[in-house]
């Protein structure tokens, strides 16, 4: 008989799965991956598990997103659309770090954490996640309101 995980034991296989994942894909595509090795991942199903394409466009965004991807059917095999903030066209080197927090959610679901997209980025760009997290809040700081004065 095979005993079930806890919530937390799930969510620890979970987060130690998604570092495996992040150094498959720095090992094949790194050691630096720009927007040309971003192109071969989304295209590689071992590392993201259903067709994603990338749309430059804010109509999938909330206020202060940069990136976030839509289902394109009810079914993740019909794909997903990664909606990345419009402003973001002119920085492509910037679009990576982004897009790979985000791809958890295409690979995993609602089931992954915030923790988990850090986990899984970092390792994928050979970052510490603090300093993952620090790029990540760079470009997400362009997209906040002012602050009012």
């Amino acid at each position: 008989m095979s005993k079930q995980l806890s919530a937390e034991e799930a969510r620890q296989s979970l987060n130690a799965h998604v570092a495996a994942k992040g150094l498959e894909i720095r090992e094949k595509y790194g050691p630096r991956i720009g927007w040309t090795e971003l192109q071969r991942i989304l295209q590689d199903r071992s590392c993201v598990r259903y067709p994603c394409e990338i749309l430059f466009d804010a109509a999938g965004l909330q206020q202060g997103e940069f990136a976030h991807p839509v289902a394109k059917g009810e079914q993740p095999d019909t794909g997903f659309t990664m909606f990345v903030h419009p402003l973001l066209l002119l920085q492509l080197e910037r679009v990576p770090p982004l897009v790979l927090y985000q791809l958890v959610l295409v690979n995993y679901g609602d089931f992954a954490s915030a923790d988990d997209a850090e986990t899984f980025g970092a390792n994928a760009l050979g970052l510490s996640k603090e300093d993952y997290y620090c790029a990540l809040c760079e470009v997400a700081d362009q997209f906040e309101p002012p602050p009012p004065n």
